[in-house]
């Protein structure tokens, strides 16, 4: 089984939401909810398999932490984390390369 983690950054594989960037709010059984606080907000993630999103090595620690104590989180701090991550920064990266 694919080990994810709350806060982590993942990249959707499938769909129309293909290549944008998300963050694992919640892991149930072979679902992961994910959010970007744009398209997907808080209050309605997105339901995913594993085998749909790229997995990476960023985890949010302060998203993660405010998730497992319970605390409040909106979807404007969810926008900010995933601001790098966006197709246009990632151009803009390899541009400057």
């Amino acid at each position: 089984m694919n080990e994810y983690s709350i806060g982590q950054v993942v990249f959707s594989k499938s769909g129309r939401d293909k290549g944008r960037a998300f963050i694992v709010i919640k892991i149930e059984n072979e679902y992961l909810y994910i959010v970007d606080g744009d398209l997907r907000k808080l209050n309605k993630p997105k339901k995913k398999k594993y085998k749909h999103v790229q997995k990476t090595n960023h985890i949010i620690n302060f998203i993660k932490k405010k998730i497992e104590d319970g605390m409040e989180l909106n979807d404007s701090e969810i926008r900010k984390v995933l601001e790098p991550y966006s197709p246009s920064s990632r151009n803009a990266i390899n541009e400057e390369a």
